[in-house]
């Protein structure tokens, strides 16, 4: 494969399958066509997907006291921050959504990357890289749509279902001493897919891989959002129960609620931005979250609605859906934990309402219910900013996986 060394998104990347959105850049519900939901027509693609050749930028030297993961689909990097957060090192990341290698690249500046579909990537390539080093962890965060609980296509024979072959053949070249795959919960109730995977996984990489159904808000996430994960350790086998919970009933602790996720951001109004904090933090959570901040707050841009959107939102009752047809459309309330963020797919609408101003949640808020600190910074715009922190792995779940990992390291 060609080395191609770029900085940001290639200025050539077509858009062609952007949905047409009305003046306020929204797609409401109601106007979805019936084809959208018709397991007959072929799935659409996101036009931001790089369909040439892969194009490789070569990151920094390599820590020499740190473990070193390479992490497949990995999209805006929502896994590799929650293993650096255990004190892990990714040294590259590969994923075919531009806006996301931008964000992964902005948020590990060091690191290598690749933009392009995994297909056409030589794993060697991976291998010259690490340079004689053995590669301690692979990632993959295979594409989950074709499995997902809330994509109305979703069906067995969906091609995306089958991409997680792709990972198979870079472990069979890499042998790395750990595998992790993450998947939605879907894919348990989809074929022999979890059976065949743990098969697959344990052959090439000479171990045996087992997975589990982890829940987020058990590990810090405000979020009620489960996922598949999938880890195999050579020459030994790993114990789940060392995935060690942080918050729910289990640990007398409380799951972190709307309120302590995102109270102290600023209030806004359709269109406006903020960049300095609503309050002090005021939970443990937001403490956290603002870890590695100066003050100021980024990526935090309310959505620019219509009238009759705002006054949608704005009579709904809090922890209520906003659309009948749509019941996880719900505008959130302070007490709660927020239903699974979703990225929507290549129609990213507005998902939630904020429980108190009368609009969509911003970038910056959307970071928050999946975990992502306040330094963390999402490329591409609000649309692609909503497809990447829906499609994320929270970072504090990635964390709770990694520090288990470890100790077998």
């Amino acid at each position: 494969m060609e080395n191609k060394i770029i900085d940001t998104m290639p200025a050539e990347i077509s858009v062609v399958a952007e949905p047409q959105l009305n003046i306020y850049g929204e797609v409401e519900p109601d106007v979805l066509e019936k084809s959208a939901w018709d397991k007959s027509v072929r799935v659409e693609e996101n036009g931001y997907y790089w369909k040439k050749d892969p194009v490789f930028t070569k990151g920094g030297e390599m820590p020499n006291d740190r473990p070193i993961i390479v992490e497949l689909f990995c999209g805006c990097g929502g896994t590799s921050m929650g293993f650096e957060m255990a004190g892990f090192e990714v040294v590259l990341g590969c994923d075919i959504h531009a806006p996301s290698i931008q964000t992964f690249k902005a948020n590990h500046p060091n690191c290598s990357t690749i933009l392009g579909d995994v297909k056409k990537v030589d794993p060697h390539t991976i291998k010259e890289l690490l340079n004689g080093r053995p590669l301690d962890v692979i990632i993959a965060g295979v594409p989950c749509q074709g499995f997902s609980l809330n994509n109305r296509k979703r069906h067995q024979e969906d091609d995306r279902n089958l991409m997680y072959k792709e990972f198979v053949r870079f472990i069979e070249i890499l042998q790395p001493k750990v595998v992790v795959l993450e998947n939605v919960s879907g894919m348990k109730s989809t074929g022999n897919f979890v059976e065949d995977i743990e098969k697959d996984l344990s052959r090439a990489g000479k171990m045996t891989v087992k997975s589990k159904l982890l829940y987020a808000p058990d590990y810090g996430v405000p979020q009620k959002r489960s996922r598949l994960i999938f880890v195999g350790i050579r020459d030994e086998e790993f114990d789940f129960n060392l995935i060690q919970k942080t918050h729910g009933p289990e640990t007398g602790k409380p799951y972190v609620t709307i309120k302590d996720a995102i109270g102290d951001l600023p209030s806004l109004k359709p269109k406006e931005t903020k960049k300095k904090y609503k309050t002090e933090p005021f939970s443990e959570y937001q403490e956290l979250m603002r870890l590695n901040t100066n003050g100021f707050v980024e990526c935090h841009t309310a959505p620019n609605h219509p009238k009759d959107t705002i006054e949608k939102i704005k009579n709904t009752t809090p922890g209520e859906p906003m659309y009948p047809k749509f019941k996880q459309r719900i505008r959130l309330a302070w007490d709660i934990q927020s239903p699974t963020q979703v990225s929507g797919g290549i129609r990213p609408q507005f998902q939630f309402g904020h429980p108190e101003d009368a609009r969509g949640l911003t970038i910056r808020e959307r970071c928050r219910i999946q975990s992502f600190p306040d330094d963390f910074i999402v490329k591409g715009g609000t649309v692609q900013g909503r497809v990447q922190t829906g499609n994320a792995v929270p970072p504090l779940l990635a964390k709770a996986v990694a520090l288990a990992i470890k100790k077998y390291l």
